[in-house]
């Protein structure tokens, strides 16, 4: 790692100090680059790192250049490191909205403070939402090692996009949902052949407006993400695609518990245009 580099370290989206996602953040990586910036996002391990490779200037203060990287490669956008990068900045006392210039477009945030800290919202491109190929389906189950009777009649497979693209599947029972494992390289192999450069989500409905997900994120020693904001986007899109939930409406999505780093995504779903996903940061001591 470039020793001249400052590397913030927060947890997005977390229940409680221990959870969360983490995230590395360098709050001004103009300097670097591509080669540097993903080497960085290597040593630091974290499922994503954020580089703000145009910092805010007075002339736009409002607005950043940022880029996103796994400890593998570059993804087009990270709903965590998004968040954990938004509360930096705000906590910095700069400005409390910003337009961030992500791969995907631009994507508007806002921050605020609270008792409990601040809380950042983003709110993603506009989403789109497809059906799975049947060959396609039929392996990321056979991967899960769950047949369609443990799928949710009322929630049907599908491809989502607000960032990046996430195959959604709904399971019926939480005896399924919690209990089921897949091999890391295939589910791999599948992702990258597919170019599914977000996560496989896997979700439980605990009610019509709160869910548990599992988000499947095979990368180094990873498998699972703790908290995935690009995906509780497009589950957003997908609720409102499917007319699964009347809008506007908010839902919440809890992640993380089955690899000990409990979290909350808040999802605001409006009758058009992007989904709002907020949630809080905190740095890691």
């Amino acid at each position: 790692m470039d020793q001249g580099t400052t590397v913030l370290r927060l947890t997005a989206f977390a229940s409680e100090p221990s959870g969360g996602n983490p995230a590395g953040v360098v709050l001004d990586a103009s300097a670097l680059s591509t080669s540097q910036m993903q080497q960085i996002a290597t040593d630091i391990g974290y499922a994503e790192t954020a580089f703000v490779t145009r910092p805010a200037t007075p002339a736009e203060p409002c607005r950043v250049g940022i880029r996103y990287f796994s400890p593998t490669a570059e993804v087009p956008f990270c709903g965590h490191a998004t968040i954990a990068t938004a509360v930096a900045l705000a906590n910095r006392g700069e400005a409390k909205t910003y337009l961030f210039e992500t791969p995907i477009g631009e994507v508007k945030i806002e921050t605020h403070p609270t008792a409990a800290g601040t809380i950042a919202s983003f709110t993603s491109v506009e989403p789109r939402v497809e059906s799975m190929e049947e060959p396609v389906l039929q392996r990321l189950m056979t991967l899960l090692g769950i047949v369609a009777a443990d799928l949710h009649p009322h929630y049907p497979p599908r491809l989502s996009f607000a960032g990046n693209i996430h195959p959604v599947i709904v399971f019926a029972q939480r005896s399924a949902f919690d209990s089921f494992t897949f091999d890391p390289d295939g589910m791999r192999a599948l992702m990258d052949e597919r170019g599914w450069s977000g996560t496989v989500t896997t979700l439980y409905a605990i009610t019509s407006l709160e869910f548990e997900a599992r988000n499947l994120f095979p990368v180094g020693t990873m498998s699972e993400d703790p908290a995935t904001g690009s995906a509780a986007a497009s589950v957003g899109g997908y609720l409102r695609a499917l007319r699964l939930v009347n809008v506007p409406v908010r839902i919440t999505i809890r992640q993380g518990r089955h690899i000990g780093r409990p979290s909350i995504l808040t999802v605001d779903i409006p009758a058009t245009g992007g989904i709002v996903v907020s949630g809080t940061a905190s740095v890691i001591h």
